[in-house]
């Protein structure tokens, strides 16, 4: 079950029903000492519930009786009806009414959106509808609401109806990749009463979504405090995407960018109420959660949705399996997909998976550094560069497209982000931590290897960028990068009260040893390896033109501008390089999330959404736009894909979880007893007060098991608290209260 309160609802009844069997076989002399006030409340309320649908009995009675009599009278019509000793017409159900007829052509019409009855039904239905079939009028009265128990009772109505004849076995989708645009597309579909085989070749879901920090762009009604319309949005993202702009596809993302905010707050839970400016955006609209890390969050949320649909049958998750080839009919409709799967005995079999649809979110490719890889194919120059994406993006997803001859748009569009964490105890690993645009939106400064400012640190990603790779005196003369050069590092430097601004995100890296924290700017020139007065010199210069309003990069807004005092100041910096962030080329896709062929016409059954399709962010993309783009798109294609009619009270029969009277009372434990578990096999961690058993959850979390195996036998709340929102806990149960 989904909805908490409909959760509640069935607790309530269960505990109603147990109160009444305690009333019915227990003795009356102990009735005070076996009932709970809660189960009196319950009781109570499930009598009245009972009692609700009693009152519904004479009027079913009347139209059975008036129903049944009027098909096989013989006398005239005018002669009324005799039905369980009272006097009933068919008028005496008020069953002529506008609110009815509208509730149940409503209730038709959603089935057919939907997919569940076919046009031959609908259009029986709809004619039922207008000749007011008595029948029909009373389900939708007090059914039409209810799709699920709607589409159950029309066989009684006409057994020409039945939907049974169906197979539920095939799934309505395929869907490829865990990461947010997968994930949206899957729970799409099941919430729409379809059946998903989702795959992943990972050991874990969430891709490079679990990994986002600066937040999702939406253009929201709050907005309008800070200015925000959707014209001034759609400039932006027009405007970063330069002459690469496909209108079409940027309007398709900015309009519905509130729904998708929107549907990711209210139908997945995550938490996106505080807004921030980004680089490249002209008014605040990134949004993100008040604790813990954007990407985090939201994927944990929609993948503990998508899985409560695991025990009913309706998704089947694929993890550790990688797609090989996607299967087509002779007209060239994708239908389905060859896998490779590692069985129980670690040996590697091959299945096929058979679907009208095969939805492909699968990302990028700039992590795959292999020769033939498209990274070598497209930009060679950027083979050396660090990369935040995780090793997993190898662009398979485009591959699996090309194979049945989908176009690719923009493929030489790939985007270096300015700012990759520098870890100072691996400065060479070529996987980087990416140092979001919230770093240098809440006051972060760049300061080169001489000591000064060099850029607007607001402007977009390609404009920071270029003003790196503008150090070097090869880039100046032919805008490219010479793979054999050393790729540069800077210094990104915040104040105290710029670090409040992102305290979250400044805890997390702090952690994890990517910042540090300095006291006084002497102390700061140190770290920096330069002369106190030539840093003083740039962060003195750097606060007057704050209080004018605008420096020589045209920067015009100064967030956390350091104290008069610079050496009681406190200062956060770590060292920041370019990295290898994301590919704005893929597969060419239209509005409707369809993959087009080299013809630009769509090929039957293949859909993609999220960084493996191309063209929805042209030449760059803004911040903040790739987690909406995996929202907008994986809504549109889930919205979009048939749904095949079955036996709906299979796919929505989820579990209620059984009520508990009580819990039972949890041990203290110690740290020294925490401290004995400290080990992969045997973690655990204390968390807000807590002790939790993280052993076999370790190798599902999202960000990986290193993070969980380092804080084994420790108190990880701070660690916590850094990513993740303390909602979260919710799914785990202490094993004990820290003492």
């Amino acid at each position: 079950v989904q909805c908490q309160q409909c959760k509640l609802h069935g607790k309530m009844a269960m505990l109603g029903y147990g109160a009444a069997l305690k009333i019915l076989f227990l003795p009356e002399d102990i009735y005070a000492l076996s009932l709970s006030r809660n189960e009196i409340v319950a009781f109570l309320n499930t009598v009245a519930k009972m009692s609700e649908s009693v009152r519904e009995i004479r009027e079913l009675t009347q139209l059975y009786w008036s129903t049944h009599t009027r098909l096989e009278k013989t006398t005239s019509s005018d002669q009324p009806v005799l039905g369980g000793g009272n006097m009933v017409s068919s008028s005496s159900v008020d069953l002529e009414g506008v609110e009815i007829l509208d509730a149940a052509v409503e209730a038709v019409s959603k089935l057919a959106k939907q997919g569940l009855i076919n046009e031959s039904t609908e259009s029986k239905l709809i004619q039922k509808a207008f000749q007011r079939h008595p029948e029909l009028m009373v389900l939708s009265k007090h059914y039409g609401k209810n799709l699920r128990k709607f589409l159950n009772f029309l066989p009684s109505i006409d057994s020409e109806l039945i939907l049974g004849g169906f197979d539920d076995g095939e799934p309505d989708a395929i869907v490829i990749g865990t990461g947010l645009a997968g994930l949206t597309a899957t729970l799409n579909i099941l919430d729409r009463g379809g059946r998903v085989v989702l795959i992943e070749k990972e050991h874990r879901m969430g891709g490079n979504s679990n990994k986002a920090s600066s937040g999702i762009n939406a253009c929201c009604p709050q907005n309008s405090t800070y200015g925000d319309f959707l014209e001034s949005f759609k400039e932006d993202t027009i405007r970063s995407a330069g002459n690469s702009a496909k209108l079409p596809l940027i309007e398709t993302l900015v309009e519905n960018s509130e729904s998708a905010v929107r549907w990711l707050i209210e139908r997945v839970g995550v938490d996106l109420s505080v807004l921030a400016q980004l680089g490249g955006h002209g008014h605040k609209r990134t949004h993100r959660p008040r604790s813990g890390m954007v990407g985090a969050e939201i994927i944990y949320n929609i993948q503990r949705a998508v899985k409560s649909y695991e025990k009913s049958g309706m998704v089947k998750i694929m993890m550790d399996t990688r797609v090989t080839a996607l299967k087509k009919k002779n007209d060239g409709a994708v239908v389905g997909v060859e896998v490779v799967s590692k069985a129980e005995d670690g040996k590697n079999k091959t299945l096929t998976v058979m679907a009208p649809n095969v939805i492909l979110a699968t990302g990028g490719f700039a992590s795959d550094r292999s020769h033939g890889s498209y990274l070598e194919k497209y930009r060679p120059e950027l083979m050396k560069m660090p990369a935040t994406a995780g090793e997993f993006s190898t662009g398979d997803g485009i591959t699996l497209g090309t194979s049945v001859g989908a176009g690719l748009v923009d493929m030489e569009k790939v985007q270096v982000h300015p700012t990759g964490w520098v870890d100072p105890s691996d400065p060479t690993n070529p996987g980087k931590i990416l140092a979001g645009e919230l770093m240098r939106g809440v006051g972060g400064i760049l300061i080169n290897r001489d000591g000064n400012r060099f850029c607007n640190e607001l402007g977009t990603r390609a404009y920071v960028t270029d003003k790196m790779f503008s150090h070097d005196p090869h880039y100046i003369k032919t805008k490219k990068w010479n793979i054999t050069n050393e790729i540069p590092t800077f210094s990104l430097v915040l104040s105290a009260s710029a670090a409040e601004g992102a305290k979250k995100h400044v805890d997390h890296y702090l952690n994890k040893g990517l910042l540090k924290k300095i006291e006084g700017l002497e102390d700061l020139a140190k770290w920096m390896n330069l002369p106190l007065s030539k840093v003083k010199e740039t962060v003195e210069q750097y606060q007057r033109d704050a209080k004018d309003g605008r420096d020589q990069w045209g920067k015009t807004s100064f967030s956390g501008v350091p104290i008069d005092n610079l050496m009681d100041e406190t200062f956060f910096a770590g060292t920041v390089t370019p990295v290898l962030h994301y590919c704005m080329g893929g597969l060419t896709i239209n509005q409707e999330g369809n993959v087009l062929d080299e013809n630009q016409q769509v090929i039957s059954g293949l859909h993609a959404a999220g960084e493996v399709s191309g063209g929805v962010h042209g030449d760059n993309r803004l911040g903040g736009n790739s987690l909406l783009e995996c929202t907008v798109f994986g809504t549109i294609v889930g919205k979009r894909i048939p749904i095949r009619p079955r036996n709906l009270s299979l796919q929505l029969n989820q579990d209620v979880d059984e009520f508990s009277g009580g819990k039972a009372e949890l041990p203290n434990i110690t740290m020294a007893e925490v401290q004995q578990h400290n080990t992969e096999g045997d973690c655990w961690v204390v968390i807000h007060g807590m002790v939790y058993d993280l052993t076999e959850f370790a190798d599902e979390h999202p960000a990986g098991p290193e993070s969980i195996i380092d804080l084994a036998g420790q108190d990880g709340t701070e660690e916590f608290q850094a990513v993740h929102g303390e909602n979260i806990l919710e799914d785990f149960d202490p094993v004990g209260v820290f003492v």
